[in-house]
């Protein structure tokens, strides 16, 4: 199938036929090299498999949380109190991921299979040692970390077993993220998805059988809840070890490539501190203005919690087509082809800015009745309705920030897009949010307007670092 298929306007009906070609291609994995063809076509190839991959990932936490709703308010508070302590987990496991897929990308646009093996052991073994770190200790004092977070005691006795087994199985999570970067940084975006599909299926299966004891199943509780999800994430990794050493058209991991090598791997893990430092500052500025907002009442804090996850579950393709950027800068500076990477970014970008702006648009016109699916409180619901208007206002800088911002870590530049976070949510964001929610007397709403400010601010300076090109002569 040529490229014209695809792009040619004079054709409509060939154009058609070439675009649900490329989707079959997309599921089924593409032999395409990704560092020459059609860019049009490498993005979507790329990026169909990755959006549903953050489509499937969402789904975990909503599995979980429509089953354990049916349990009551306390087992609800644990699966937010302890996917708050889980935060710190993602920021780590997304930070060595996305090092590793620069880094695999890299080697792969190189035409260098053996290295990027052997920086994918390196990852592997990266990412077994953090498990290791922090798993075995989360574990142990999990009741404790719950009482930390302002758990009551009867949120404690209810959920100490599910906080243990998430907590102490966050090994999981962190290898099901380092080994789907792998696949992806190599151009496998569409194993990656399977293997999500796999453990979502498990998950979804085991949830109502462990929680509420169906058939031979014990009759575990909330707990059941977290084994089920570890279970499922578990089950993924081990897939995904297999089919690693089984090999796969892009990378393979044979015997010889299993040991260490301290040069790559010192490599590795020198970029994915400033990785995981990234989204720590990411994360963390929620927290600050969670408090913020908090200044002014629990209806406040609802209404925010209400329109933010909306925003996060409904913008999630728009990460997968942010990774599918990342790949792509990866393997064409590897190919030592810049000009195309700087391309394909910002055609991504243009892409995301639709998604995003059409999102957008939707949620300003319909935020109540959409808010309403979620909550009915008439003290919650105007304010959760505000909050998702004034959000999607920030989605035409949020789009180019996604791209770009990743394209950055695509290059191995993780250095740039952590001070650009720093700067943007602590020294422009949290401030701004409290100037004008307290002394202006805007309120809530003066708060959430920062939000959008700061959005804009980080776009505008991502953009302008972008250009500059410095991504461009970075070595990994």
């Amino acid at each position: 199938m040529s490229a014209t298929e695809i792009t040619t306007p004079q054709h409509p009906d060939g154009v058609t036929h070439g675009f649900w070609s490329s989707v079959g291609e997309a599921l089924r994995g593409s032999h395409q090299d990704f560092t020459s063809g059609d860019l049009n076509r490498s993005i979507l190839l790329l990026a169909i498999p990755m959006v549903l991959e953050m489509v499937l990932e969402s789904l975990f936490a909503v599995v979980d949380v429509f089953w354990v709703g049916r349990l009551g308010a306390n087992a609800v508070a644990t699966v937010g109190i302890t996917e708050t302590l889980l935060a710190l987990v993602f920021a780590i496991g997304l930070g060595v991921a996305l090092s590793t897929t620069a880094m695999v990308a890299r080697r792969i646009g190189e035409k260098d299979p053996e290295d990027a093996a052997i920086s994918a052991v390196q990852a592997i073994v990266l990412g077994l040692l953090i498990s290791v770190v922090l798993g075995i200790p989360a574990g142990f004092f999990a009741p404790r970390l719950l009482q930390l977070m302002g758990a009551s005691p009867a949120i404690v006795a209810v959920g100490s077993g599910y906080a243990r087994v998430a907590l102490g199985g966050c090994g999981a999570i962190i290898m099901l993220f380092l080994n789907n970067a792998i696949f992806r940084g190599a151009g496998d975006a569409s194993v990656a998805m399977r293997l999500l599909w796999v453990s979502n299926i498990l998950n979804l299966v085991l949830d109502p059988c462990l929680i509420f004891g169906l058939g031979p199943f014990p009759h575990m509780g909330v707990t059941g809840a977290a084994t089920a999800t570890f279970i499922g994430r578990s089950i993924g990794v081990l897939v995904q070890f297999w089919l690693l050493l089984r090999g796969t058209e892009r990378i393979h991991i044979l015997g010889r490539h299993l040991r260490l090598n301290f040069v790559v791997l010192w490599r590795l893990l020198r970029v994915s501190l400033s990785g995981i430092l990234q989204f720590a500052i990411s994360n963390a500025s929620w927290i600050g203005l969670v408090r913020i907002v908090s200044l002014f009442g629990g209806a406040a804090v609802a209404g925010y919690t209400v329109a933010i996850r909306i925003v996060i579950f409904f913008i999630l393709p728009a990460w997968g087509l942010s990774n599918a950027a990342a790949t792509l800068v990866g393997q064409n500076l590897g190919a030592r082809r810049p000009d195309r990477a700087e391309q394909a970014v910002w055609r991504t970008g243009f892409y995301n800015l639709i998604f995003l702006g059409t999102l957008g648009i939707f949620f300003i016109v319909f935020a109540t009745p959409i808010v309403r699916l979620f909550v009915h409180d008439p003290a919650v619901v105007p304010i959760a309705a505000m909050a998702l208007r004034i959000f999607s206002c920030g989605n035409m800088g949020y789009a180019y920030v996604m791209v770009i911002l990743q394209a950055f870590n695509g290059a191995g530049d993780t250095v740039t897009p952590t001070i650009v976070n720093f700067f943007g949510f602590w020294v422009l964001e949290i401030p701004l949010a409290w100037c004008l929610a307290v002394p202006m007397h805007f309120g809530v709403e003066g708060a959430f307007v920062a939000f959008v400010i700061a959005q804009f601010a980080i776009a505008g300076a991502s953009v302008v670092l972008f250009r500059r090109g410095r991504w461009k002569r970075i070595r990994i």
